[in-house]
């Protein structure tokens, strides 16, 4: 995907796609900063939150299993290929995304639902 300009700082609950150090390197994979990580707004072509955890929603982002660490997690390549029987099988408590929401003001676009 295409690289967007950095509107916002990547602040505690922003959700933000990774990326490599190469231009337009996103894919699919997003991650929550758990904590201010203004650096991240100029590194390079710098990394463009979209969306933000809102309300006690951090409270559920804090307890998703952590127990994996920065280390070795899963190849996003064989994610790509192999899909949730990968990941279940090497991390087994891995939490993931089953479904997600895009809302809006009322006068926005039509919910639409991600799964």
């Amino acid at each position: 995907m295409n690289d967007d300009p950095v509107a916002q700082s990547n602040k505690r609950g922003t959700i933000t796609f990774a990326q490599t150090g190469m231009p337009n390197s996103r894919t699919t994979q997003v991650f929550i900063n758990l904590a201010d990580n203004g650096r991240l707004d100029y590194s390079g072509q710098g990394f463009a939150p979209f969306g933000v955890v809102e309300g006690k929603g951090m409270n559920v982002v804090e307890m998703l299993y952590d127990g994996y660490g920065n280390d070795g997690g899963p190849d996003q390549e064989q994610m790509e290929r192999q899909g949730t029987p990968y990941v279940k099988k090497g991390w087994p408590k891995l939490d993931y995304t089953i479904t997600a929401t895009i809302v809006g003001s009322a006068d926005a676009a039509p919910t639409k639902k991600v799964q």
